[in-house]
């Protein structure tokens, strides 16, 4: 039996007018050059428009971002800033929306948040998140529902769902 490619199948139909999402990612200091592989994937899958890598993220060309990417780092847009700070505020004067994902008091759930596109969500670091300059850049604080015991998740994976979140959410905005 001949199977159809995963394009041709009537689900995916929903998304062939979608040939990238008016949105962008920044990793600020994400240590793990395996976790930034993971976000190149995760992007190219949702199309992305662009990766940022600042501060001490890892870069491509790199092993363990080749292992986890698995070719996306030569699909995904991407450039490195030293200093996110320029980066966000020039984001900003172009019209993005800058949404921090950190659980913070003003946090607002991911599935109530109403995004304005383009957006760029900001990751922090693995352990300490978001610098305190940064977040304060940001127009928006998101937080993914942690219903566990532990109260938070792996910026990678927190990428993932963040990302196709916004592609859902850009869907249900385009599709009428």
């Amino acid at each position: 039996m001949d199977r159809l490619p995963y394009r041709a199948t009537s689900q995916a139909a929903a998304y062939e007018h979608i040939r990238k999402l008016p949105v962008s990612v920044l990793l600020d200091n994400v240590r793990s050059a395996y976790n930034v592989g993971a976000f190149f994937r995760a992007a190219d899958g949702a199309g992305i428009s662009k990766l940022h890598l600042c501060g001490i993220t890892g870069r491509p060309p790199a092993n363990a971002i080749t292992k986890t990417a698995l070719g996306a780092e030569e699909t995904v847009a991407w450039d490195h800033s030293w200093d996110a700070i320029p980066l966000v505020q020039d984001l900003r004067a172009r019209g993005y929306e800058i949404a921090a994902i950190e659980t913070t008091a003003q946090s607002v759930d991911i599935f109530d948040w109403t995004p304005r596109f383009p957006v760029c969500v900001l990751f922090g670091h693995e352990v300490d998140g978001l610098r305190p300059e940064l977040a304060e850049l940001a127009d928006t604080h998101i937080r993914i529902p942690m219903l566990g015991v532990k109260h938070s998740l792996n910026v990678a994976t927190a990428g993932g769902i963040v990302m196709y979140e916004l592609l859902r959410k850009y869907r249900s905005l385009t599709s009428s």
